[in-house]
């Protein structure tokens, strides 16, 4: 009875299907039970009402940057009129000023905010080339520290030298083995690369060794703008897909971000592989780099998720704008259910390549669940429901977060027992001291 939950009055969304006026039993983290009123008579030490609700799994994003955090409101930085110059004005300079500490205020500023938007579980990539060592543990406090789930890595590159190279390699295998030994589903690890075009044949073969070698897949940006493409071509003659292919990147437990900028034929051979594509449309407009076509990759049996690139924690604002730049590549008839389905089915699908049993609310599995204020002004049934999410869920506040059966807001309040105000002054602090230094 200690720590159980019964959610009550429940119009949740259940693999694929709305279904109406369900009790939710929660217990030992897990959702124990899902039935109709007066089905379920254990007795609980908490009792949560979702009418005027509907009840959802909590959001995943399969592609973050924690550590861009930093950047908000920055200004002494050089204007960019494309993506290598964004690239090498603004990140390569920040990433290479972030200390231990600044890894951990940059993670943890965005999970607060995401327990507040409803998304329960991060896929990170993490760049700081001059605090490598640790900095996935730092992350992974942070993480702890706000009682949600990720999968963290270490983007490896040869940008700032081979030494720089190494440590990132290092600094994957010592967290991926220590995460595969704690066998804990709140944080898992893979093998971080940043991109093709930022690393060497020595260095793309030494970590594609250990990262089969502890068989952890990999998480590398892919093709996300025209130059990559141009790059792999003038360099190894051939396309950024084919030379992942060669090095043994590409898997069922890799996740290739972005794919803007690749061809059917890298199609084909991704979906070969059974490598998930993550798509992260806000970034992509906000970087200028184009559109992906998700949805010649979705009629291809492609694996598509909906990832943010730190653009934002709101996994429901990435799904309208997505929506809108698909219509705006194509037309108004396509890419609503592909843009859908990658949040609500396909981010789970993911994420259950490396958690177990999380992003559906279904029997058994663990209990991150979210409660967003909705009353519909049509009726809401499973054949509409993705238009009441776009349309209309995706305007309403977040109530209740949980995860893993814990409460970390209710009625819209934290209860994770962080000072906020304390939190900012120390972390603009930081910001300053950081600034100054580019």
């Amino acid at each position: 009875m200690k720590n159980d939950i019964l959610i009550k009055n429940a119009l949740v969304w259940s693999e694929g299907r709305l279904l109406k006026d369900r009790l939710i039993f929660i217990s030992e983290g897990k959702i124990k039970k899902i039935g109709a009123p007066g089905s379920i008579k254990e007795k609980v030490s908490k009792i949560i009402d979702a009418a005027g609700k509907i009840v959802l799994p909590g959001f995943i994003n399969s592609h973050m940057h924690f550590y861009s955090t930093f950047a908000r409101g920055i200004y002494n930085i050089k204007p960019s009129t494309n993506f290598n110059q964004v690239l090498e004005n603004l990140w390569w300079k920040l990433d290479k000023k972030l200390t231990d500490e600044a890894n951990y205020y940059s993670a943890l500023f965005p999970l607060i905010n995401a327990i507040r938007k409803g998304t329960t579980t991060f896929i990170d990539h993490q760049a700081s080339p001059f605090a490598i060592r640790g900095s996935l543990s730092k992350i992974e406090k942070a993480v702890r520290d706000t009682g949600l789930r990720a999968c963290l890595c270490y983007e490896v590159s040869d940008r700032d030298g081979y030494e720089k190279a190494q440590e990132g390699i290092e600094e994957n295998i010592d967290f991926i083995e220590r995460a595969q030994n704690k066998k804990d589903n709140f944080i898992k690890a893979l093998f971080g690369l940043h991109a093709q075009f930022t690393i060497s044949d020595k260095t793309l073969e030494k970590a594609s060794h250990y990262g089969k070698e502890l068989n952890c897949g990999f998480h590398i940006h892919c093709a996300e703008a025209k130059s990559d493409q141009i790059n792999c071509q003038k360099n190894h003659k051939m396309s950024v897909v084919k030379r992942l292919k060669k090095f043994n990147i590409l898997g069922n437990k890799t996740i290739l971000a972005h794919c803007v900028h690749i061809s059917e034929k890298e199609m084909d051979l991704i979906k070969e592989s059974q490598s998930a594509v993550v798509h992260n449309p806000q970034s992509n407009a906000n970087n200028s780099v184009g559109i992906a076509d998700i949805v010649k990759m979705s009629n291809k049996g492609i694996l598509l998720g909906l990832g943010t690139d730190a653009m934002t924690v709101n996994m429901l604002e990435e799904l309208r704008s997505g929506l809108w730049l698909q219509h705006l590549k194509n037309n108004p008839s396509m890419g609503f259910v592909e843009i859908s389905k990658a949040l609500m089915e396909n981010n789970a699908k993911i994420a259950n390549r490396y958690f177990e049993k999380i992003g559906i609310i279904k029997e058994g599995f663990c209990a991150d669940i979210i409660l967003i204020d909705y009353y519909p002004p049509t009726p809401i049934e499973t054949e509409n429901f993705y238009g009441h999410l776009i349309f209309g869920i995706s305007q309403s506040e977040v109530d209740t977060t949980i995860v893993n059966g814990k409460i970390l807001m209710e009625n819209k309040k934290l209860k994770i027992g962080i000072d906020e105000r304390e939190l900012s002054k120390e972390s603009i602090k930081l910001s300053r001291s950081i600034w100054k230094k580019l």
